[in-house]
């Protein structure tokens, strides 16, 4: 994707706050703010936090070019010193960041980013645009090869997808997630991800015969011919002449990769391929299925014996399919005052789900002997929890202008998602009926919260 350079990638509401800030002299009052998700998607109970380096990457970088400039004060709503002062902005608050790829949960925070109340109230959009969608795809990778296997998805979504960056954000996000490849090959450029591919229709549409498209692709791929085979007829000529090429190649000592399936009923077409490979003396060329899957099609025909290898998935991933927005927020949750001294804040709503959580907090993650998780408890910094056992898991991440801690491959990042899932409980995991992950609140913050409540009886949910 194409990170935004500027912090002109903003809502215009940022500016005018900030320059309010800016003429009462609140722009440099000390605050803190969180970026964290109200739910879960895809009717799931856990999240994968992406996008977190790219946030990283855009507070680094981000600068009002001069054209921004002339663009703000073409506006008419900004006096020349407020306009003066953005073109020497540059944001150099402190942020404490879970990992790329951390399996989060509702009201974790994401990102805690502390620094002047301007320059932390004006990257509110970037950093929301730059998470936000990144999480969601990852999450939905995710929940697909937790179904599939890691090695068995392949990611061909770009054509589906929202634009190019859309395409090029959900590629990654979709790899991070699990995803062994993909058929963008700008992503498998950018960002080092393996590409995949086969064929279209048009392709052995193209040929005289779908015999002499096959025995053509066969011979300039004959280590990595992954055949089509659904064009006319999928049994009574695609297969038919997918075996005679198999059965050719295999006499020179080669051997067919693949047969696709891209329509119909994909578990009777892959019972029906798999029987006719096998009876052909074929059995190690795999049997790839694509056609609009995703992580509960896939669920269904695993459960049905279907003997397939390996999914391509497509636009139920790249486009967030059920879920197509996940709920990412960024919220004001302490501030100091004219003494320098912190006041916590709290947004109070008579809908529980859109309570924010006060005060400068920390994740604290607890484990059983076998390395699964067993729950998390949010609670304040300057509190933190007796329990042993417990890791925070908000490490700081910028300080003074700059990234400070290594920011690691994607490919390494891939792993540790990998890993990472197989920690969540399975009753959390599953796709039938999920249970919820145990969050709780720590007793300092809950105190806090009690204290900030302006709405009687209102009851806040430990989730």
């Amino acid at each position: 994707m194409t990170l935004p350079k500027s912090p002109i990638f903003t809502d215009l509401y940022e500016l005018t706050m900030m320059y309010v800030w800016f003429l009462n002299g609140r722009a440099y009052t000390q605050s803190s703010f969180d970026l964290f998700f109200r739910n879960c998607p895809f009717r799931g109970e856990y999240i994968v936090a992406a996008g977190i380096d790219d946030a990283l990457l855009f507070l680094q970088n981000a600068r009002f070019s001069d054209d921004d400039i002339s663009y703000i004060r073409s506006l008419g709503l900004f006096d020349e010193d407020f306009i003066n002062w953005l073109s020497d902005w540059k944001f150099e608050g402190v942020v404490f960041a879970v990992e790329e790829g951390t399996i989060i949960f509702p009201g974790e925070p994401v990102l805690r980013v502390s620094g002047s109340l301007g320059s932390c109230q004006l990257v509110e959009t970037a950093l929301l645009n730059l998470i936000n969608f990144q999480t969601l795809i990852t999450t939905k990778s995710a929940r697909i090869c937790m179904v599939a296997g890691f090695n068995a998805v392949m990611e061909f979504g770009a054509r589906r997808a929202q634009g190019p960056d859309g395409a090029l954000s959900a590629s990654r996000a979709a790899y991070l997630g699990g995803c062994m490849g993909t058929s963008n090959l700008e992503a498998g450029k950018i960002y080092g991800i393996p590409v995949k591919g086969t064929h279209a229709h048009s392709y052995v549409m193209s040929y005289p015969s779908e015999l002499e498209s096959f025995r053509q692709y066969s011979e300039v791929f004959p280590d990595a011919a992954i055949l089509l085979v659904d064009t006319y007829d999928t049994m009574n000529s695609g297969m038919h002449h997918a075996v005679l090429v198999g059965l050719e190649m295999k006499e020179k000592g080669g051997n067919l990769a693949g047969v696709r399936l891209d329509s119909g009923d994909l578990l009777s077409l892959s019972r029906q391929v798999r029987q006719m490979l096998d009876k052909a003396g074929l059995y190690q060329t795999k049997i790839v299925i694509s056609s609009d899957l995703d992580e509960f099609i896939i669920s269904r025909l695993k459960k049905a014996g279907a003997p397939v290898n390996i999914y391509g998935v497509g636009t139920r991933l790249v486009t967030g399919h059920e879920s197509p927005a996940i709920s990412g927020v960024y919220k004001l949750s302490a501030i100091q005052n004219r003494h320098g001294e912190w006041e916590m804040r709290m947004k109070v709503t008579d809908n529980a789900e859109k309570l924010s959580l006060p005060g400068i907090k920390q994740i604290y993650r607890s484990f059983n002997e076998t390395g699964v998780m067993t729950g998390d408890c949010i609670e304040l910094e300057s509190h933190p929890p007796d329990k042993q056992d417990s890791i925070p898991i908000l490490g700081m991440a910028f300080a003074d202008g700059r990234i400070v801690r290594s920011a690691r491959p994607l490919s390494e990042n891939r792993e540790r998602v990998i890993t990472s899932l197989q920690m969540i409980p399975s009753e959390v995991s599953r796709l039938d009926n999920p249970s919820r992950y145990t969050v709780s609140i720590g007793p300092s913050l809950a105190k806090a919260m009690k204290e900030l409540m302006i709405v009687p009886d209102l009851k806040i949910k430990n989730k």
